[in-house]
């Protein structure tokens, strides 16, 4: 893994439980829906990242399923407990078939190199 992520054993055990489930419901509708679609992209109103990669989905004949949490004034909490789970920091974040494969700009290079199709068909 790239990057460090601190260990349970180093959480106060009075906190654990909290840090846990800090909007765990969020993390849990992406998983449903990562295990239920093949494509997914998950995005929040107002940015254009979001927009860009499903239009590029969309030409390319892909079908996707998309969540939207919030906008840049509202639920940047629920928001970052995705981007701690994942570790990726933007949005887009784009998964295929259960993988998360990054944001719009790696999407358009899985597009433009025939990854997508091939990760599709995997």
């Amino acid at each position: 893994m790239p990057r460090s992520i601190l260990s349970e054993d180093r959480l106060h055990p009075a906190i654990r439980a909290q840090v846990a489930s800090l909007h765990a419901d969020v993390v849990q509708e992406v998983l449903r829906a990562v295990a239920a679609h093949p494509v997914v992209v998950v995005g929040m109103a107002q940015n254009p990242f979001p927009k860009r990669a499903r239009r590029a989905l969309d030409r390319a004949g892909i079908a996707h399923f998309d969540l939207d949490y919030g906008s840049y004034f509202s639920q940047w909490r629920r928001r970052n407990a995705l981007k701690m789970w994942t570790g990726w920091p933007t949005f887009p974040m784009v998964f295929v078939r259960g993988q998360m494969v990054g944001g719009a700009q790696d999407l358009d290079k899985l597009l433009a190199s025939g990854e997508l199709q091939r990760l599709l068909q995997g």
